[in-house]
């Protein structure tokens, strides 16, 4: 019974922090969707495209339950699934995701959460692990490129929050008066070379 509210309460995660990631893309330009927005080229297309592959592999390859999308050898990676090429599109991008979506949930569904995955990327002693472990380490990382996306779009055009229904309107001078006093206490604040 404990793994099935495991398991329930994971996808539901896994599932909630997919769609907040994708409302990032909401409402903006190509060039704003596809831009690096970090000195490493971090952009939010990019994040849907890397996490869109992580997905493929964990809940595909792991599992012996290949993705029915062509992935390059995980062997030959390149960074090249962190930005999107002039050549692919947005809707190819979210397309590929939704669909990496249903394979993965597809696998989650069949599989206990014991059932054993080996991930030839982890190094030993490691690579044996289970459909527990790779959802933890799946919604981990989405997660955590949802944080990075949401701090992305702020830094566009302000919008914060994982749902549209949670987001609220935009108060430029509630804003800048709350960076204000947050500014003055790191200014104040004493120094640790003291």
């Amino acid at each position: 019974m404990i793994d099935e509210f495991a398991k329930d309460n994971l996808h539901g995660r896994l599932r909630r922090d997919r769609k907040a990631l994708l409302w990032k893309l909401d409402g903006l330009s190509e060039y704003d969707a596809r831009r690096p927005l970090t000195a490493t080229g971090t952009n939010l297309l990019g994040l849907i495209k890397h996490v869109a592959g992580v997905e493929a592999r964990y809940f595909g390859e792991v599992f012996d339950r290949p993705s029915p999308e062509l992935l390059p050898r995980w062997q030959d990676h390149d960074g090249s699934d962190m930005w999107a090429t002039e050549d692919e599109t947005r809707d190819q991008i979210i397309g590929f995701y939704r669909r990496t979506w249903e394979h993965a949930d597809a696998t989650i569904d069949e599989l206990l959460l014991d059932a054993p995955g080996h991930v030839p990327w982890w190094p030993d002693p490691r690579p044996n692990t289970n459909l527990f472990a790779v959802m933890v380490h799946v919604l981990g990382e989405t997660n955590r490129h949802a944080g990075h996306a949401d701090i992305l779009r702020e830094g566009l055009d302000g919008r914060t929050g994982m749902r549209p229904e949670h987001e609220e309107r935009i108060d430029e001078e509630a804003r800048a008066a709350h960076c204000a006093k947050i500014e003055q206490a790191a200014r104040s604040a004493p120094s640790a070379e003291a």
